[in-house]
């Protein structure tokens, strides 16, 4: 397994695989990786067989991160990813540094972004201002520097993986995206680097997401809820469940075009997110 830290041997390495005739399937990541990530890389292998090559990058992107979120304490640990990929035979590793990714940011000489204009404007965009302008810029850098065939996200981050393709239909990038499942725990909790940040007791409280699913899932199949009423009725659950977890917003939408619904019904697509004490989760599910 090679590991490339560098913008420019990264570029000058995909442009010879491809040269080559080689796949390239790219699982891009912010490290601190789990079985969810894991299960992301062994999909792109499934995709481009064993004489394909297998490119997981491995950065925390920082234009994504708000002013007050948890950029600085967002877990790290490198070493432990590499071993990890290792393992699940990598064959590239590109783990740049924010100088290389943005070499003018500080100088205030970086002012070029990608924006999506209209899937990114609900849910994590209305909350988390400039994240998704943060995502697809990475991302697009990304496809410039590690030029795959085929780029694998995971379901989990629902909304991203629906704006990515988007952007990759919007702006004639030559990549197929694939949008793999999420993982959970036996419990339901869907993996996520953050779930080390909660305590025990947090912990047992997060499953509240997943039986939200659970929950909402059963109501549609007896019958069609209005909207608004099924929100009002899956935030009373969550409330009287865990009377501290914050709401930031219950939504349900269309899968591939985000748009909301105003009858919910069998194949309609749920996506919450909860604080549960300081640490904010996000989960979806088609019903």
């Amino acid at each position: 397994m090679r590991v490339v830290k560098s913008v420019r041997t990264m570029q000058r390495l995909a442009l010879q695989l491809r040269s080559e005739n080689k796949k390239i399937a790219f699982v891009p990541t912010m490290g601190y990786l789990h079985e969810g990530h894991l299960s992301l890389v062994r999909r792109a292998r499934r995709l481009t067989g064993p004489r394909g090559v297998v490119i997981v990058s491995i950065y925390v992107n920082p234009t994504q991160f708000g002013p007050n979120e948890d950029f600085e304490r967002y877990p790290r640990d490198l070493h432990r990813d590499l071993q990890l990929c290792k393992q699940e035979n990598v064959d590239i590793v590109f783990a740049p540094t924010d100088k290389e990714m943005y070499p003018d940011r500080q100088e205030g000489k970086f002012t070029t972004y990608v924006v999506e204009e209209f899937l990114s404007k609900t849910m994590e965009g209305a909350c988390r201002p400039g994240h998704f302008k943060g995502v697809t810029t990475v991302v697009a850098k990304l496809f410039n520097i590690v030029q795959p065939h085929i780029a694998v996200f995971g379901a989990k981050d629902w909304q991203q993986a629906v704006i990515i393709k988007r952007m990759v239909d919007n702006l004639n990038f030559p990549v197929k995206i694939v949008i793999a499942p999420t993982v959970r725990e036996k419990d339901g909790l869907a993996l996520s680097s953050r779930n080390t940040y909660l305590s025990p007791e947090e912990r047992k409280q997060a499953t509240i997401l997943y039986r939200s699913l659970v929950l909402a899932r059963e109501l549609v199949k007896a019958q069609s809820w209005n909207a608004i009423e099924l929100k009002t009725k899956i935030k009373e659950f969550i409330t009287k469940e865990v009377p501290t977890a914050q709401i930031d917003y219950v939504e349900f939408f269309q899968s591939h075009t985000l748009l909301p619904l105003e009858t919910v019904s069998v194949g309609a697509h749920m996506a919450l997110a909860v604080r549960i004490g300081n640490t904010r989760l996000i989960d979806n599910a088609r019903l």
